[in-house]
């Protein structure tokens, strides 16, 4: 995703929820949150989309994970290719990218 000045962020959310962009503007001060297209997604992370990861990304960029994940025992994150998950507790995610925890989820 984006804010209106093209500056990349990665969203982390259930799976079965969609991202309520206008609440994630709010909460992180922007006017704007949008999907990026494939083409700047890849420029930004250096992954194709359905096989972004939030690790190891081209560019730095913020990370947002919705709160009621780090709840769970296990989550799954792409790999870095299509159709390649890995699986992790909550906790090493929380270590590893230092998220910002957001309550931005809808159920979709």
């Amino acid at each position: 995703m984006e804010d209106e000045r093209k500056n990349p962020l990665i969203v982390l959310m259930h799976g079965d929820c969609q991202v309520s962009t206008k609440e994630l503007a709010r909460v992180i001060g922007v006017k704007l949150i949008a999907p990026c297209s494939p083409d700047a997604a890849n420029r930004h992370t250096g992954y194709l989309v359905g096989g972004t990861s939030p690790f190891g990304t081209k560019k730095a960029m913020p990370v947002y994970l919705e709160e009621s994940i780090t709840g769970l025992a296990k989550i799954y994150l792409n790999g870095g290719k299509r159709g390649f998950l890995v699986g992790m507790a909550p906790a090493d995610v929380v270590r590893l990218l230092q998220p910002v925890l957001v309550k931005v989820g809808i159920k979709g």
